[in-house]
């Protein structure tokens, strides 16, 4: 299913944050958002979602215009969200977790915790582990395989690399790339040039809520112009 943004702005009382951010995922495809810290990813991924009540734009999932539509509506079209501070159930153990994301297949096979658990064989290990119990890289695989267990046809994957270990972050490369072979969209907002360029074949540069620069990674890598104006610290 492909999702097209177009003309979207954003605004958290009198700031005005995204301003005609335009964006577009195929089905099947990887497409990484970078930016520096505070250039407006997580709120593109928000109001994408409808979790900003003040914002304009359109927003089509599937061919559908979504841009009113309550959020949890929006998740029940196939559209999963994965935030960047994980939000697990702390007191519920790994495959609680998983069982209470549980959605309906809307095509194809659903997946099941014995499926993720081949994507994500450290939470096989852990399945009986509570979640206040597990490190901050666990709790991000299982963030992502809960919202799996909802049978979303994309994500929107909010810096999945964030305080990770070096480890923890070629796991979290491999289980992307699996889930792009299994059909999965996936839009994945991220600092990390070296992670982005790892997973996705497409990048938005966003700065200051504005995109600077949308291609190719290829023609991304051939502008050191954009990289050194938009993302150096």
């Amino acid at each position: 299913m492909k999702l097209s943004v177009a003309g979207l702005n954003a605004s958290y009382g009198q700031a005005h944050i995204l301003s005609d951010v335009t964006l577009e995922v195929d089905a099947g495809e990887a497409v990484a958002l970078i930016g520096r810290n505070g250039a407006g990813k997580s709120t593109t991924f928000k109001a994408i979602l409808g979790l900003i009540a003040n914002r304009s734009g359109t927003v089509t999932f599937d061919g559908e215009d979504i841009s009113r539509l309550a959020t949890y509506d929006i998740v029940r079209r196939g559209l999963g969200y994965v935030p960047e501070d994980r939000r697990i159930f702390s007191d519920l153990t790994v495959e609680e977790n998983l069982l209470v994301g549980r959605r309906p297949p809307r095509a194809g096979a659903a997946w099941t915790p014995e499926r993720l658990y081949a994507i994500f064989p450290n939470l096989r290990e852990l399945r009986g582990r509570g979640g206040a119990r597990m490190s901050g890289g666990e709790q991000q695989m299982l963030t992502i395989a809960r919202t799996l267990m909802g049978n979303p046809s994309l994500i929107l994957l909010d810096e999945p690399s964030e305080g990770l270990a070096p480890k923890i972050v070629e796991q979290m490369i491999d289980a992307i790339r699996e889930l792009k072979r299994e059909g999965v969209s996936l839009l994945v907002s991220e600092q990390n040039l070296n992670f982005a360029r790892l997973v996705a074949e497409r990048v938005y540069v966003i700065e200051k809520g504005r995109i600077r620069f949308s291609g190719t990674m290829a023609e991304f890598d051939a502008r050191p112009d954009i990289r050194d104006t938009y993302l150096a610290l």
